[in-house]
């Protein structure tokens, strides 16, 4: 069982996965066994920075000591921007292994992570019987575990409200895409197993929901004609297709095959697959006519930015024009839907959207509504 923390300084054991995320902006669909790739083509370090904007939050709002263990090096200290208590090494050439012997080697507290769900699998399996807790700060290209705080600084707020006991904690799902299946063209997020967390609906994410589409194909078509209607008006429109199963299946009414886990481009009758950050803003800085950016929120977490649509850097969607993005949802995904998420990983960038207080969301045909921005 879960042990209540001692009055002595907690012991929180902080580890970076240094090489998850490296491929979101390159269109990549995981980091994973492509580090070096990713390296090569300019990609830049995505979890540790992350992980730093986490450590500097907490440092604001703590109010007792703390006790942070790492590792020296990429893994750990590179990223910690106050003293810490080094218990090793980063290892000259990291991979799965190395988080699995850091986790192995540590029982403190709480663990604070960077990574993706690939790292959330590793972690969970190195913990074993361990229940331990955990909160991971989201710097992967997949985050669908409940594991994963909305924002690096909601994962400071996480932790501090957990040292204080305002947080009990919980059993949440850990899940990850499966690769085989998605090779075949299809998406399917399975569950892996589960893992203790700080349990908050505020600055938690929540695990990822697939979302049972009955009788939904007239409300696909409908938004789909909608779509339509505004090429037909202006032929000149460019359509940014985010990634995801409805968007895929609308644009398949529409006569073009999309990317399922990517981002594509249509325009005057041609459509551009699977574009990286570059390829985005190559065709969006070449275009002076009107732009509009589809999205559909996650099921079950309401991320409209900053899950499985890292392409959508921040240069990209000031590229676009806040103003010129719309949500696409269909009933059953709106049942569960309170508010969408954001999280660019720019904070100014941010903090523009949230000021807008609320997204259109388009529905059915010519049919839209509003939906509440989180604030945090």
């Amino acid at each position: 069982m879960y042990r209540e923390l001692l009055a002595c300084a907690m012991r929180l054991a902080v580890v970076v996965n240094p090489d998850a995320g490296l491929g979101g902006r390159l269109g990549f669909k995981g980091s994973d066994g492509r580090a070096q790739e990713a390296r090569a083509a300019g990609a830049q370090d995505r979890a540790g920075p992350r992980m730093r904007q986490c450590l500097e939050k907490l440092s604001e709002i703590a109010r007792e000591p703390i006790e942070i263990l790492a590792w020296d090096g990429r893994m750990g200290g590179d990223w910690i921007p106050r003293e810490y208590t080094s218990t090793g090494t980063t290892p000259e050439v990291t991979d799965a292994s190395s988080t699995s012997e850091f986790i192995k080697s540590h029982t403190p507290d709480l663990f604070l992570y960077a990574g993706g769900d690939g790292t959330t699998r590793d972690i969970v399996e190195a913990l074993g019987d361990r229940e331990i807790p955990l909160v991971g700060v989201p710097g992967g290209v997949k985050m669908h575990s409940g594991c994963f705080a909305t924002t690096p600084k909601a994962a400071a707020e996480v932790v501090w409200s957990f040292v204080t006991g305002d947080l009990m904690v919980a059993r949440t799902e850990v899940m990850d895409l499966d690769e085989e299946v998605y090779r075949k063209g299809e998406w399917k997020v399975r569950m892996y197993g589960e893992a203790f967390t700080p349990a908050s609906p505020r600055w938690m994410q929540g695990a990822k929901e697939q979302v049972q589409r009955e009788s939904e194909e007239e409300t696909l078509e409908a938004m789909s004609m909608h779509i339509a209607s505004l090429i037909e008006q202006d032929s000149d429109l460019m359509i940014v297709w985010g990634s995801g199963g409805t968007l895929r299946q609308m644009c398949k009414q529409l006569g073009h095959d999309s990317t399922l886990l990517g981002i594509d481009i249509q325009h005057a009758g041609e459509i551009y697959q699977d574009l990286n950050e570059e390829g985005l803003l190559k065709r969006l800085q070449s275009h002076s006519g009107k732009m509009l950016l589809l999205l559909s929120p996650m099921g079950g977490q309401g991320f409209l930015i900053g899950r499985g649509n890292l392409q959508l850097s921040p240069d990209v969607l000031r590229a676009i024009g806040i103003d010129n993005i719309l949500g696409i949802a269909t009933p059953a995904k709106l049942l569960g839907l309170n508010e969408l998420r954001i999280d660019t990983g720019d904070e100014g960038l941010d903090a523009e959207i949230r000021a807008k207080k609320y997204l259109k969301v388009l529905q059915g045909y010519r049919t839209t509504r509003v939906i509440r921005v989180a604030a945090d």
